[in-house]
């Protein structure tokens, strides 16, 4: 990952800003440059992934342009072979190096031709004004603000512009901002046209398209590792990044010294692909020790997002501190697309359908946070195949009645795409477990021990009356809260809210958002 900062506007000092973009200093320890554009400051701490060498550290600059970005750009080749060919002469083999030659001569339609994971800040020397955008699902993260006198500030993260801005928002994803407006360039959420595909031309698009995805971002300069936790996502990412490495690939695993549900999963992948596994344990006092911290980290409130991100932040942390890996790829994103286990509830296709569009334009508030910002706050990148744009658009555009839970297995369309020889088949057909679960139940119980001897019952409903917007209604969502407004005092409008199941749907109108508590949970937790 990388941090990028633009203050568009003359209300700040060269020392105050770059006291700003240093929040966010992990993101990017390589390098850090900070250009006046005369119209406003824009900053970079760098992460090299990608053209490792000096020339590749931005802003990039072009007939007084600049730009940041914080981003991986997987058609850059075939677009920097346009560009050489027209005539630019690049220096540097970053790939974020095409973004303003391409910005030159398309203008904002280069935002639609970007096969990429990107958040960026722009100056356009010729309008002598900012022009900002971000990916079409938001995996890069891109918040933004006003300041009291009214000039917008952009940047990373939350906590870059807490102090410098208002009211801070994410950066609506698949926009770009110009002109003082958000404008939308591309809407995954939205098909259209239904595609009526049959099962085995659609599970065989699934695969080709996944495999596609996974092997275009095992492209780096820098070293790459998989989180891999025995489940179905991240072990079909790792099996087919091990098919497709010539050396065996470096899998990660972590679990709670009692109760670890996915180590032995984890295990069982790794030896059936041959990757060098590692294993990392934690205990109760690590849990409890980190949850402020992590809060920091993560800007939210939401109680599945801490919890889930406990095990993948101190499994990052052990990664950064032992070894010299940059790049993790990761399963995110698949839930989404072909369901949870609330989703078996679903009463009709197109309930279904309007739960995965929903979820998908949520993404970058719960799940798609969770791992940029473990990841990044330990200094390593992430990426996210299951996120790659052509695989979901196809995903998306298939008719909702095929992805809806009629086979007796969810995810069935995923998990048929992969038979054969790519895993083992109890791995492949093995019921979900939510993450921090599969941790070890005992994560999560811990959790909630330890917020319930924070707060007597009196305290806890007074305390929490003070909050209109996503009201805490346990003390574990008391705690988190408070903890965020510790941090980000009045700012929980950037979270939609709890990531809950769909409390309208029969059988999901429940008190807590882990699926430990659905009746169709079954053997999901052994």
């Amino acid at each position: 990952m990388c941090s990028i900062m633009g203050f568009c506007g003359s209300g700040v000092t060269f020392s105050l800003f770059k006291e700003h973009l240093d929040k966010t200093k992990s993101r990017g320890p390589d390098d850090t440059r900070i250009v006046d554009t005369g119209c406003g400051l824009l900053g970079f701490h760098r992460l090299a992934i990608m053209g490792l060498t000096p020339e590749g550290m931005q802003p990039f600059e072009l007939n007084g342009s600049y730009v940041v970005c914080n981003g991986e750009i997987y058609c850059f080749k075939k677009l920097r072979a346009c560009l050489s060919a027209a005539g630019y002469s690049f220096k540097s083999d970053s790939d974020c190096e095409i973004i303003l030659p391409l910005y030159e001569k398309f203008g904002t339609d280069m935002f639609r031709m970007l096969d990429a994971e990107f958040a960026m800040i722009i100056f356009d020397a010729q309008r002598k004004s900012f022009v900002a955008a971000r990916d079409p699902i938001g995996i890069r993260p891109l918040y933004y603000g006003y300041t009291d006198a009214g000039e917008i500030v952009f940047a990373s993260e939350p906590k870059n512009l807490i102090g410098l801005a208002g009211k801070i928002m994410p950066f609506p994803p698949g926009h770009y901002y110009i002109d003082g407006s958000f404008v939308c360039y591309a809407d995954m959420s939205k098909t259209d046209e239904v595609c009526h595909d049959d099962l085995e031309t659609a599970c065989a698009k699934i695969r080709d398209k996944l495999v596609a995805g996974i092997e275009k971002r095992l492209v780096s300069d820098a070293k790459v590792g998989f989180l891999l936790s025995g489940g179905l996502d991240s072990s079909l990412v790792c099996a087919v990044a091990a098919r497709r490495c010539r050396r065996p690939i470096k899998t990660f695993a972590i679990g709670m010294e009692t109760d670890a549900i996915d180590l032995k999963y984890a295990k069982q992948v790794a030896d059936y692909i041959g990757s060098e596994h590692s294993e990392v344990i934690i205990t109760r006092d690590d849990v409890i020790a980190a949850l402020d911290h992590l809060i920091y980290i993560l800007g939210t409130y939401d109680i599945t997002t801490i919890r889930a991100s406990m095990g993948m932040y101190l499994l990052c942390k052990a990664i950064h501190e032992r070894t010299d890996i940059r790049v993790l790829l990761t399963g995110e994103i698949s839930d989404e697309l072909f369901g949870y286990k609330y989703t078996d509830f679903a009463p009709s296709p197109e309930e279904f359908q309007a739960e995965a569009a929903k979820r998908i334009r949520e993404l970058h508030m719960y799940d798609v946070l969770r791992a940029d910002r473990c990841i990044s706050a330990n200094s390593l990148e992430a990426r996210v195949p299951f996120g790659d744009l052509d695989f979901v658009k196809y995903v998306m555009s298939l008719d909702p009645a095929m992805k809806m839970n009629v086979y007796g297995k969810g995810k069935y369309l995923l998990r048929h795409a992969f038979e054969g020889d790519w895993l083992p088949h109890d791995i492949l057909y093995r019921e979900k477990a939510a993450f921090s679960d599969a941790v070890g139940h005992s994560l999560v119980d811990d959790l909630k021990e330890y917020a319930a001897s924070c707060y007597t019952d009196e305290e806890y409903e007074e305390k929490r009356m003070k909050y209109s917007h996503a009201r805490p209604f346990t003390k574990e969502s008391l705690l988190y809260r408070e903890i965020f407004e510790k941090y980000y005092p009045g700012q929980s409008g950037m979270v939609a809210g709890f990531w809950m199941p769909n409390k309208s749907w029969p059988g999901c109108d429940v008190d807590d958002p882990s699926a430990r508590v659905l009746s169709n949970y079954g053997a999901s937790g052994e």
